[in-house]
């Protein structure tokens, strides 16, 4: 009995576990909730694995999701939501992704996803941001050092 309880357990651990993919959201926000900043995606950086997705919720009119093109992993296709609407998005593949509300990406209204190993970094740091986006997406990649 000892022999099968033992053959049991062994089976158990050697049997490969299925990963489940995480679903994160982020809000896309006027104003955010703990300092004096407008027009938000709360929050702006985010960490997911392949396969992961993210769900961006439109809690305020207004904002929409689109990936910035030379900001993102190469041969990933343009992203862009509608205006208004929740949006989910599964990533696949590798690398660090900024992304923007189209209509208030001069007022620095941006966001940042990195997928697993940030292997696009120095491209996206070398990007041009107009307006306050430069600066803003400045203070989020800082926060991946």
């Amino acid at each position: 009995m000892k022999n099968v309880l033992f053959f049991l357990v062994s089976l158990l651990i050697a049997l490969p576990i299925p990963a489940v993919a995480a679903d994160v959201t982020v809000e896309m926000l006027n104003k955010s909730a703990n300092s004096k900043e407008r027009n938000v995606f709360m929050p702006a950086l985010v960490q997911v694995n392949p396969g992961d997705t993210v769900t961006w919720v439109s809690k305020d009119r207004g904002h929409n999701v689109e990936f910035i093109r030379g900001a993102v992993p190469d041969g990933v296709k343009p992203f862009r939501s509608a205006l208004s609407k929740d949006t989910t998005y599964k990533f696949t593949e590798p690398g660090v992704y900024v992304y923007k509300c189209t209509p208030h990406y001069g007022m620095g209204m941006v966001g940042v996803v990195v997928v697993g190993d940030s292997v696009n970094l120095l491209e996206v740091q070398g990007k041009k941001y107009p307006g306050k986006a430069k600066k803003r997406v400045a203070e989020i990649l800082d926060k991946l050092s």
